[in-house]
């Protein structure tokens, strides 16, 4: 492993792609830390003509930034290593939740099929009970009143009158 050395913070570039992914919290955690018992974990950086880019240690060198520091400790990565870097998805933590999330998805969509397969043995054998319309006139308002819901059929004409004129219809 290369050797650590100090760096000036301002010869330091830092790609568009990983300034997306500063967490203020966790660069204030840090910053603490770095005041209480200083820099324990160096930067990792790789040459790129006359300025180094960095890889990893985002959070570092924003708290170093934010303490007012001027160089940061770090190792210089060989341009070889860094392609070769194990990319985020391969960190044993972030592998581990990735097949979690994997295996979730497999049980979720083997219970959605064998919930579809029981639907559809019901509807061949016809244990499933048919589905009925509600009976015509009756609302699915709860709130409405028992009157009004099912309309009586009058027995004589008069009944009808005094029924079109209590809902307000015409005879």
């Amino acid at each position: 492993m290369p050797k650590p050395e100090s760096f000036p913070i301002e010869k330091i570039f830092v790609p568009t792609k990983q300034k997306k992914a500063i967490k203020p919290e966790i660069v204030g955690e840090i910053a603490e830390s770095m005041l209480d018992i200083g820099q324990q974990e160096p930067i990792s950086v790789r040459l790129d003509g006359d300025r180094l880019v960095l890889l990893e240690g985002l959070h570092r060198l924003e708290a170093c930034k934010a303490l007012g520091e001027t160089t940061i400790i770090g190792v210089i990565v060989p341009a070889e290593v860094a392609q070769h870097k194990p990319q985020l998805a391969e960190r044993p933590e972030v592998e581990a939740e990735r097949l979690k999330m994997a295996r979730l998805k497999q049980l979720r969509l083997e219970k959605e099929a064998a919930e579809a397969s029981i639907a559809g043995r019901k509807g061949v054998n016809g244990t499933e009970a048919p589905r009925t319309r509600p009976t015509k006139g009756v609302r699915d308002n709860p709130k409405a009143s028992p009157g009004r819901t099912a309309k009586s059929t009058p027995k004589t004409l008069s009944d009808w009158i005094t029924q079109q004129k209590g809902h307000g219809g015409r005879y």
